[in-house]
């Protein structure tokens, strides 16, 4: 597919999600926007705003009264009664909320404002005051604009938003002046209200066959979708991209294009490939009509609409529909993201260390957390607006007993600041310098620590490099975020001799209890074939070299902490992955060793949520 085409489809994919909110802002959920600023996001925003719907600012300081509604603290003081105010949700009702930055969106938020998307209705969350339920039947625009090395939204929002849109790659000056062949391709994005009506009637009216419903959550689950919301999300994104286009039955072009915006972009790992038995098993008048790698175009909606409704054409089995969604999701996934789901880096769950270290409350610094009940003293900082908002509604009631115009404040009415804190991480590297590939090897290693160290110098990150050769490993480089003093230590490394993985995982396993002990979460990614003839007593013989190997693997595993295994085999071993899965580490085949794919994995791997 050529550069231009798939900017065009991607930049009409992103016009339709609009069309889609118009029509229903609520049934989809909403949309997850991965775009950074400059004229692209820009101008989507101002499509966005053009739709006559009630937009609402959820900014990412909002606290919890002004997002659900409850008291209004100034009214109250004055009047010495207790007044409410509605709330952004309340005020977002059969509308929009945009949430700038949603990837800083506090967690304490995004819980209420998950309920309320799934309850539509929001209750105040003022405290002491009868809640009131109101109706908030929205949708949610987030804006994710976090790098590649940093977390995107929170999972438990991100999972309800219906359509993903990823417009980091299209170029500013080219997306906007894109005019393709078929004007009929370029989509309004407004639609007329007679429109918008005919197609909200039309929806309820659109039907789908069970093959097309067993494709949609059979391509889920080969892509590594385990969540039963995405199935049903993606049949809403299709059955309103048939309502749009004038169908009443789900074609071709409507699962492509969930299959493009719902299913691809939650993909965490590659399909896995048919069986041969199955695939000559399968009759040659079942394959699909169109070749796979042509599904993501766009055809037009009325040859579509003739060709499924031809009598004399047999209907798609499931197992067709399948091949022919999931050729759609990976035509339309961007070129980095096959090591990540080969990797498996973002499939690892429970483990103590993630994306940028562990979290630690703290009473002084960090980000701000909602504040507590609790008595200033020591550490401990007085809230003193949640104070005020804890004491406003009783003071007619206290002012009884005291005659004064003052503020009465009780030690119950006490609020503390509370903060949270992540630790930096730090990479230990167990660089395999054996073998006679050791040099091209330790040039390479030596790029991506490079690259790392560039990218994570701003988070504070480090790296620590053991390298191990012959009979003995060494701490090559200590935890350090100097370029310079990573470049001095790996330039005089030499190669060659045996392989003592065993005394590697040892020496590591001992770095990552040091980095522990000092508040850093240690990562570990080991660069290796998996061939240890080096036991831990510096003696040769694989089978024991191999046994203490594994023996420290399980040891790193019962640590919690995270690893990742390149393998530089000229083919995957299956000793390497044996390795790689005694320490619970995600595998990564890398026969041709390449600084910039090690840096990504490696980034990949902090980036990863625990």
């Amino acid at each position: 597919m050529a550069p231009e085409r798939d900017s065009l489809t991607t930049w009409n994919d992103a016009l339709i999600a609009l069309q889609l909110l118009q029509l229903t802002p609520h049934g989809l959920g909403g949309v997850c926007l991965r775009a950074p600023h400059g004229p692209v996001r820009e101008r989507w925003l101002a499509e966005l705003a053009r739709l006559g719907l009630p937009l609402v600012k959820v900014p990412a300081t909002v606290d919890m009264e002004r997002l659900l509604g409850g008291m209004d603290l100034t009214l109250t003081l004055q009047t010495g009664r207790l007044q409410l105010q509605p709330g952004l949700l309340q005020q977002a009702d059969q509308g929009l909320a945009c949430v700038p930055m949603a990837e800083r969106f506090p967690a304490a938020l995004v819980a209420p404002l998950v309920q309320v998307m799934d309850a539509q209705q929001v209750h105040s969350a003022q405290q002491g005051v009868v809640p009131q339920a109101s109706a908030a039947r929205l949708g949610v625009v987030a804006l994710d604009e976090s790098l590649p090395d940093e977390p995107g939204v929170h999972p438990s929002l991100r999972e309800r938003l219906g359509i993903w849109l990823d417009l980091e790659a299209l170029a500013p000056s080219g997306i906007l002046d894109l005019q393709p062949e078929d004007p009929g391709e370029r989509p309004a994005v407004r639609l007329e209200d007679t429109c918008c009506a005919d197609a909200r009637a039309r929806l309820p009216q659109v039907t789908w066959t069970d093959a097309q419903l067993e494709a949609l959550c059979a391509a889920a689950l080969g892509l590594g979708i385990t969540s039963l919301r995405v199935p049903s999300l993606a049949l809403r994104v299709a059955s309103g991209h048939a309502a749009l286009h004038g169908r009443v039955a789900l074609g071709d072009d409507d699962l492509a294009y969930a299959a493009r915006c719902v299913l691809a972009p939650r993909a965490t790992q590659w399909p896995a490939e048919p069986a041969v038995e199955e695939q000559d098993q399968t009759p040659a008048a079942e394959e699909p009509a169109a070749p796979p790698q042509d599904v993501g175009e766009s055809e037009p909606a009325s040859d579509e609409h003739t060709e499924s409704q031809d009598p004399a054409s047999p209907a798609p089995s499931a197992e067709d529909l399948q091949e022919m969604l999931v050729a759609a999701a990976l035509a339309s996934l961007p070129p980095h993201v096959l090591d990540a789901l080969m990797s498996g880096a973002g499939s690892q769950r429970g483990r103590t260390s993630g994306r940028s270290g562990q979290v630690r409350a703290g009473q002084q610094r960090g980000r701000p957390l909602p504040p507590r009940p609790g008595r200033p003293g020591g550490h401990a900082r007085l809230h003193l607006l949640a104070t005020l908002r804890a004491a406003a509604p009783r003071q007619r009631l206290r002012q009884r007993a005291d005659a004064s115009q003052r503020v009465a404040i009780r030690v119950e009415d006490f609020h503390v600041q509370r903060y949270q804190q992540r630790a930096a991480s730090c990479v230990i590297l167990a660089l395999d310098a054996s073998g006679s590939a050791a040099l091209q090897r330790l040039a390479e290693a030596k790029g991506a620590v490079e690259l790392l160290l560039q990218q994570s110098y701003a988070r504070r990150d480090s790296v620590c490099i053991v390298a191990f050769r012959g009979a003995q490993a060494q701490l090559l480089l200590p935890m350090t975020r100097s370029l310079v003093r990573a470049k001095r230590a790996m330039s005089g490394l030499p190669g060659g001799g045996g392989t003592p993985l065993a005394l590697a995982l040892k020496l590591a396993h001992e770095q990552a209890d040091l980095l522990q002990r000092q508040g850093v979460t240690p990562l570990l990614v080991v660069l290796s074939d998996g061939r240890a003839n080096v036991d831990l007593r510096g003696l040769g013989g694989r089978a024991q070299a191999r046994s203490d190997a594994l023996d420290w693997g399980r040891l790193w595993r019962l640590s919690g902490h995270r690893a990742l295994w390149i393998d530089t085999s000229l083919e995957p071993d299956p000793q390497a992955r044996e390795l790689a899965a005694s320490m619970e580490a995600a595998y990564l085949p890398m026969p041709q060793v390449q600084a910039q794919r090690m840096a990504q994995a490696m980034q990949s791997l902090r980036s990863a949520q625990a």
